[in-house]
């Protein structure tokens, strides 16, 4: 989170920068700078993912079992992508899916500690993302044409 947060301050520097050198003025260069505050908000929020579901759920007795996102990708047979909000490689991913991405089942790690977990069990204990499932593959920051293939 913190190497995006170091892209979001250069981003805006080179705009700020952009919007005073071509349009002379401080008036417009404010309207460009809330702009690009407000685009680059967009993108660094999950509001560009389908809802996250949880990898783990509580099953009768407060046992626990498998949930909504593993079930959900099995019985749609679409991929499982395991995402963090504020990561670049997992915007570039979702931007590339385009509406296919939609299908996908999109969990976030940093709302739940056992997607956290699987995603650290296949990473050498990193919570490296995207990480995505496939039917019994997985691979981590795919090439999003591998990504789009995993579709049925």
């Amino acid at each position: 989170m913190r190497n995006a947060k170091q892209w979001v301050i250069a981003a805006l520097a080179a705009v700020a920068g952009f919007a005073l050198v071509n349009f002379g003025n401080i008036a417009s260069s404010i309207v460009v700078m809330v702009l690009a505050v407000v685009f680059l908000l967009v993108l660094m929020t999950p509001v560009l993912y389908p809802s996250s579901l949880s990898d783990i759920g509580s099953g009768a007795c407060g046992t626990t079992r498998p949930d909504a996102s593993r079930n959900q990708a099995t019985e749609r047979s679409v991929p499982l992508v395991y995402w963090r909000p504020g990561c670049i490689f997992c915007l570039r991913l979702r931007v590339a899916l385009l509406l296919r991405g939609k299908k996908a089942v999109w969990t976030s790690i940093r709302q739940d500690p056992a997607a956290a977990a699987r995603v650290r069990s296949v990473n050498d204990g990193n919570e490296t993302v995207p990480t995505v499932f496939a039917g019994s593959e997985h691979r981590t920051n795919p090439n999003p044409s591998w990504v789009l293939a995993q579709f049925v």
